[in-house]
C-alpha cells in the first residue's frame, strides 16, 4: 500500500534493491572480493549487524558465471563442525557420510574434481560467522590443504560482526588466521552528507520523484539508525505506513520520531 502511495519500484534500502549506494568502500571490497576469484583463498569480512555485508556480497556474486563458479551460501552457522562440512558436502552435490574422515577425503576429491576437471572455483560465503564453533576454526586450515598444501582449490569469505576479526587473532586460531588473505571491514555511514547522499540514493533508485524528508528529518533519521542502512530502511518504512492513512506525501519530522518510537 504505501509503494503505491508513494510511487515506489521497492521498499527504500530493501534486499530488492540492485543499485547499492557506494562512495568509495564497497568499490574496495569489489577488488578484494575479485582477488580471491583469480587467486582462490580465505577472506574476512566484518561490519555491525545492517551495515550491509550480505546485500554487498549478494551483490557481487550475483553476475558471476555458473560455468566458473560455485556460489554456496551457509548463514546456519550455530551447529556442530561436522553440520558445517556435511552443508557443504551437499551443496557439492554429495551424500555426506558420517565419520568426519570419510567426509573430509569425499569433499576434498570433489573440490580437486571441480577444479582440475571442470575448471569450476566453489566459493562458500559463511555468514554470522562469529557463531561458529571453536573447533571449526581449529581445524579449517587443515581442511584446506591441498597437495602438501601447494594448492589453493576453494574461496572461503567469513562474514560476521566486528568481534570475529579480534577474536580469529587469538592464538588458537593462528593457523587459520594466517591464512586469511584479505580483510575488509564496513563501516556504519555516520558522516552527515555521505548519511544525506545514502538515503537521496536509495529514495531515488526506489523510484521516488519528489522530496520526502527536511534537512531535520535526516539528521532524525541519522541519529535514530546509527548510520546502518537497514535500521535507516526499517524506519523509513513505518514512517511511510504511518504517512498513508493520513494521506501524507512526504515525511514530517513528527511522522519520523512516531515511526522510531515504534521502532523501539
Amino acid at each position: 500500500m504505501y509503494r503505491q502511495h508513494f510511487g515506489l519500484r521497492h521498499a527504500p534500502l530493501d534486499k530488492d534493491c540492485t543499485e547499492l549506494w557506494d562512495d568509495g568502500a564497497l568499490a574496495r571490497l569489489a577488488e578484494r572480493f575479485q582477488w580471491l576469484l583469480t587467486s582462490p583463498g580465505i577472506g574476512l569480512l566484518t561490519g555491525e549487524p545492517g551495515v550491509g555485508k550480505t546485500a554487498a556480497l549478494r551483490h557481487l556474486t550475483h553476475g558471476l558465471n555458473p560455468h566458473r563458479y560455485q556460489t554456496i551460501y551457509l548463514a546456519e552457522t550455530e551447529f556442530g563442525r561436522i553440520d558445517l562440512y556435511r552443508s557443504l558436502a551437499r551443496s557439492l552435490g554429495l551424500e555426506p557420510s558420517y565419520r568426519r574422515a570419510d567426509l573430509w577425503r569425499e569433499l576434498k576429491l570433489r573440490i580437486t574434481e571441480l577444479s582440475t576437471g571442470k575448471q569450476v572455483l566453489p566459493l562458500w560465503i559463511i555468514d554470522e560467522a562469529q557463531n561458529l564453533p571453536p573447533e571449526f576454526f581449529r581445524d579449517f586450515p587443515s581442511f584446506l590443504n591441498f597437495a602438501f598444501d601447494a594448492r589453493d582449490l576453494i574461496t572461503v569469505w567469513l562474514v560476521g560482526h566486528p568481534p570475529l576479526a579480534s577474536m580469529l587473532e587469538r592464538t588458537p586460531y593462528a593457523a587459520l588466521y594466517s591464512r586469511i588473505q584479505t580483510r575488509v571491514q564496513l563501516q556504519p555511514v555516520i558522516e552527515r552528507e555521505r548519511f544525506a547522499q545514502l538515503i537521496t540514493h536509495a529514495l531515488k533508485t526506489a523510484g521516488c520523484t519528489h522530496t520526502l524528508l527536511a534537512d531535520s528529518g535526516l539528521e532524525l533519521l541519522r541519529q535514530a539508525s546509527r548510520g546502518l542502512p537497514r535500521q535507516a530502511g526499517r524506519i523509513l518504512r513505518t514512517a511511510m505506513q504511518l504517512a498513508v492513512p493520513r494521506g501524507l506525501n512526504h515525511l514530517p519530522d513528527e511522522l519520523l520520531q512516531q515511526a522510531i518510537e515504534e521502532m523501539r
